[in-house]
């Protein structure tokens, strides 16, 4: 049986998703959310439609995401926050790494003496590793993250391709 072989290079070219994501390493969070579209105009019902082919959703994709970036950011954010909140195994899972990784830190490269006993900070961060792995895996982190992407990909690009321009930008592209 031969193998199928999908072309992912055309897809993501014919979507214009190679140089999309480019800027956002370069930006502060406060001018990353700057641009945030109000809740009325991000979900406004009335230019909710369906598309007639696969270029008008091309079309509406390229410039919603563009229009829309923070908006979409901030349902990442709160998507990130919503699988965070039903997972309170891998929140506490992380918040004991930071504070664990925190603590030690804290100690400045010296010995954590409680009364006679005494650990050196190898062995703090050797059972906070050792603690911290068994119950990363359980609280199934990739599970969640799977859970994020495919969540985050259909709430956006459903979004994107369902929000209509506005009409001053379908005029705007056909004047010529």
């Amino acid at each position: 049986m031969s193998r199928l072989n999908i072309p992912l290079d055309a897809l993501t070219s014919r979507m214009n998703f190679s140089g999309r994501f480019d800027g956002l390493r370069s930006q502060s969070l406060s001018t990353r959310f700057a641009n945030l579209r109000p809740i009325s105009e991000f979900l406004d019902v009335k230019r909710l439609s369906k598309p007639a082919n696969f270029g008008e959703v091309q079309s509406r994709v390229n410039y919603n995401l563009g229009y829309f970036s923070s908006n979409y950011a901030a349902v990442f954010v709160m998507l990130s926050i919503y699988s965070l909140i039903t997972n309170l195994l891998l929140l506490f899972v992380i918040l004991l790494v930071v504070g664990g990784m925190y603590g030690i830190g804290k100690l400045q490269g010296n010995d954590l003496e409680i009364g006679s006993w005494r650990a050196t900070t190898s062995q703090l961060y050797t059972t906070l590793l050792v603690v911290a792995i068994p119950l990363g895996f359980w609280a199934s982190p990739f599970g969640t993250v799977l859970w994020l992407i495919g969540a985050t990909g259909v709430t956006v690009l459903g979004h994107a391709a369902f929000m209509d321009k506005p009409i001053e930008s379908a005029f705007s592209e056909e004047a010529v």
